[in-house]
Parts: structure tokens; sequence; C-alpha cells
């Protein structure tokens, strides 16, 4: 049996089989042959979730050759991609067609698909996450059939599945709505975390882009302000907090240190709040924590499964390293985070059930009824997901 583990090495897996997916006529053949032997296929996108979407003891599908744009609309200002192809690659593509997306996390190593299965995001309180961007899916379902679907074409699939968990079928292509292509400078600053959250309103209303990170055990914050700028792009990239290029030259950052990672999207207006009793406990409780806390917005969405459903949000995200046990500081955390209204991001660790997930998004079971029907047998529900099956 292979042995599959996720990014950070605390999720593993021996399923028994690992397959490297190559073309649309393979995945078919695969979902039949696991529907015959009524096992459970996953999909691994690029291993960066810290939830165990992916953990599974029958199949795991690696999708990374299903990669590179299909075709690009200028004028329509759309993208058609395959599943597998990682953020990073979009980048220079998109641009020399003219286009960019609209925002990214600031790693670019996920697969598009992963990203877009999680509701994976950046900042900036006029910019919603990755899901909100899909305005078309291909998929090839538990019976095999490979099916489109958009708002106006099998339109109840394409609302349920634009943030799918990977629970519909094998996505082989996605159709991105962008915006054409610009540039991005950014400034970043340290200073206390108080005037930090007292100068927010300003900086998040002001700045296209803002975050910061409170670095425990101190009173000290690291910000960055990024925006749009008419300015040439400067070669060779200077280092991160001072560069100004392309968006996908300025938005991403090298993060090679192993972690583990907890985010709750919280409404913005009780984002200082929440940072506040977050500060509370790690400088009464965990003392020993030293990974930072970061601080991002996100603009309100209508996709069903997101943590920005029909509201402004602010997300706050603790880390740990992986060689640490996090459940103790993750738990303690989780309970501030749904004190204030939190909803646990997809891809990060959580520790909620089925009926607090239910309570958390007023679409929960019309996103389960409209998986269902493609899915009935749960061919791409693992033990996790079956865990949260209303």
């Amino acid at each position: 049996m292979p042995n599959w583990s996720n990014w950070s090495g605390k999720l593993k897996a021996r399923p028994q089989s690992l397959y490297h997916l190559r073309s649309e006529e393979d995945a078919q053949a695969i979902v039949s042959m696991a529907a015959n032997k009524k096992q459970c296929i996953r999909v691994a996108g690029a291993t960066h979730s810290h939830a165990p979407l992916v953990v599974n003891d029958d199949l795991i599908i690696d999708p990374q050759a299903l990669s590179g744009i299909v075709s690009t609309d200028k004028k329509a200002q759309t993208a058609t991609v395959w599943a597998g192809t990682r953020i990073y690659a979009l980048g220079k593509p998109l641009q020399d067609a003219g286009l960019a997306l609209f925002n990214q996390g600031d790693i670019d190593q996920q697969a598009i698909a992963g990203a877009t299965a999680t509701g994976t995001h950046g900042t900036g309180t006029t910019l919603k996450n990755l899901s909100s961007t899909v305005i078309g899916t291909r998929f090839v379902l538990a019976n095999g059939e490979i099916v489109n679907c958009s708002a106006s074409n099998n339109a109840d699939l394409w609302e349920a599945s634009r943030l799918h968990l990977g629970a519909f079928g094998i996505v082989t292509q996605l159709t991105l709505q962008l915006r054409p292509a610009y540039r991005l400078k950014e400034n970043a600053s340290v200073a206390p975390l108080e005037k930090i959250l007292g100068e927010l309103d300003h900086n998040t209303l002001n700045n296209r882009h803002y975050e910061f990170f409170w670095h425990p055990q101190s009173d000290e914050a690291s910000t960055k302000a990024i925006n749009e700028t008419d300015e040439p792009p400067q070669y060779p990239l200077a280092e991160e907090g001072s560069r100004c290029a392309w968006n996908h030259e300025v938005l991403p950052n090298y993060r090679p240190h192993k972690h583990t990672e907890m985010e709750y999207s919280l409404p913005s207006s009780e984002g200082p709040a929440c940072m506040r009793a977050i500060q509370r406990l790690l400088t009464t409780k965990f003392r020993d924590v030293r990974w930072p806390v970061e601080y991002r917005t996100m603009a309100a969405d209508d996709v069903w499964l997101s943590t920005g459903y029909q509201r402004q949000t602010v997300t706050i995200s603790v880390h740990q390293d992986v060689r640490v046990d996090e459940e103790p500081y993750y738990r303690a955390c989780e309970e501030i985070f749904l004190a204030f209204g939190g909803r646990p991001h997809w891809g990060k660790v959580h520790y909620l059930g089925e009926q607090q997930l239910n309570s958390c998004h007023d679409k929960w079971q019309h996103w389960w009824q409209a998986r269902d029907l493609v899915d009935p047998e749960g061919i791409f529900l693992n033990k996790f997901l079956k865990g949260l099956r209303p």
C-alpha cells in the first residue's frame, strides 16, 4: 500500500491505491471501478489542507497532471483551467492574456480546485474568497457521467458545488471570473497591537489589502498594506514587505516552516474584541506559544458553505509547530472563536460536529441534499465527511 501525507506531515494515510490522474477518461474509469468495489475516492489537491478531508483507506487521486489553462476570454474576463493547476502556475499565463485573479492567499502552492473546494481566500474588505469566482465547473460524477455546471446550466449543482469539499465528484476543469491584469505595491511596518486595533477601521477601509500578524508574548505586530499602482515592476523583487510588481508576484509569500493551523471567520464587527480575547488567552494560559496570530478581512459572498456567506468577515488564524501537540491550544481558541460567532475554515483544523456546523451555515441542509443527489452512495465521502453528514 502507498503512503500518503499532507503538507505538514500531521495527516497520514495508507490507501489501497494512489492514482496519478492524467485524463478525464481515466477519471471515469476510476469512478466506475470504485463504484463496483464500493470504495471511497478522495482527490488530494496539493495536500495543503490541515483538515482530514483527504485521509482515506481506499483510493486517493493526485490530479496535478491535469494542469494548465484550457482557454481565456479577455472580453468576458474569464479563463477555464485544469483542476490540478497550481495557483502559482496561473499568474504569468493569465498576465500574458491581460487577466488576473481578483485575489489570492499568501501561499500560492495549492491546486486551484483544492483552494476553491475549501473557500481559500486572501485579505481585503472588498475582496471575496476564491470559491466565489467559480462560474463553471466540470465534474466526473459518481455514475461516470461528465457534467458541466454553471448559473445557466445545471444551476442547482453549480450553486451548491462552488465550495464542494471534494464531495460531489472529481473536478476536472474550472471556469473562473477574472479581472484585467494589475500591479501592486506593498508597505510593511511594525507597531503595538493596541495601536493597530485602534486604527483598524481606517486601514482596512483605505487599503485594498491589509493584514497584520501579532507576535505572542510581545506588544508588537507586523502589518502589511498592499494597493494597486501604476508604477512599473521593480526587479529583482524586493523582500516581502516592499515589493512592487504584478499581483501574482506580490501577494504570495514563502512559508517553508511546517505547522498546523486553525482559522475562524467572524462577523467583522466582532474582530477586534475576538483578537483581544485571543491575546489574553495567549498571555495568561499559553505563554509558550510563539507562532504569530494572523488577522485578515474578507467581503461577504453568496457561496453556500463559505465562511463569508452573507456577512462582512474578519478571519483570525492561529498556528503551531508541527512537532507540538496543538489540540489543547486550538480547543481553547475554538471556544473563543465560537463565542464570537465564528465559522471554521474548511481547510484548517477544527473540532466541530454536524450539529454545530449546521448551526454555523444556513445552507447546510441544502448543500447536503444537492450533494446526495449526485452521489447517493457516498463514493466521494471519507470517514471524516460521513461523520458530518446529516
